[in-house]
């Protein structure tokens, strides 16, 4: 179901419809059934850690322990970084107010894509004030938590054909490009010519 995001874009605040866009919708969805030798459907099963026990699905769960061994919440547990500091936990994007800034295609075009929403104005509103910025070919981004954790995605708004609004959220790839130590150096001598006279094919 669509849920409604507030965003602010040069101090104007609106609300938008989130409606995800999966792979099925474009591509649609392909099953495969599959059989045993008598024609009876095949079930995928674990196979356990001893090389002979077979797991029904279901049959496996994960577990958090300390380091007693014994059972915990996963409420009880915290994150921390490198050194050992606690994480901050990020608030969800639905939580609150998030503002637009301008982008360039060149930052979007480093994105690992998750997920893409189309946008779409609540009943009795619209998207004229976005629509106009996207049709100019502006592209803005902020950042993007769905549920609240760790860390903020990347999300992107950019425009489509006619008044269509996408949201594409992922994550800003960090790219390093490699290069020689030594750039090679093409010689400037010209080459001496060879005439058919000077090839031998005695040996041929």
């Amino acid at each position: 179901m669509p849920k409604n995001l507030v965003l602010s874009l040069d101090g104007k605040e609106f609300e938008v419809l989130l409606t995800k866009v999966d792979r099925e919708d474009l591509y649609g969805n392909i099953e495969i059934e599959a059989f045993d030798e008598k024609g009876k459907p095949a079930t995928l099963k674990v196979l356990a850690a001893d090389g002979k026990t077979l797991i029904e699905k279901g049959g496996t769960a994960l577990a958090a322990v300390n380091e007693k061994g014994d059972s915990i919440e996963r409420t009880q547990l915290t994150a921390v970084d490198i050194d050992g500091d606690e994480i901050e936990r990020v608030e969800s994007s639905f939580n609150q107010v998030n503002k637009l800034d301008k982008t360039d295609v060149d930052s979007y075009m480093g994105l690992v894509v998750k997920s893409v929403y189309v946008l779409d104005a609540p009943e009795g509103a619209d998207l004229e004030y976005l629509q106009e910025h996207l049709r100019s070919k502006q592209m803005f981004s902020f950042p993007f938590s769905y549920r609240g954790g760790l860390e903020y995605d990347a999300a992107y708004i950019l425009g489509g054909e006619g008044n269509d609004a996408f949201m594409v959220v992922g994550k800003d790839s960090d790219l390093q490009y490699m290069k020689l130590n030594q750039a090679g150096v093409l010689s400037s001598n010209d080459e001496e010519e060879i005439s058919a006279d000077d090839i031998s094919f005695d040996l041929m």
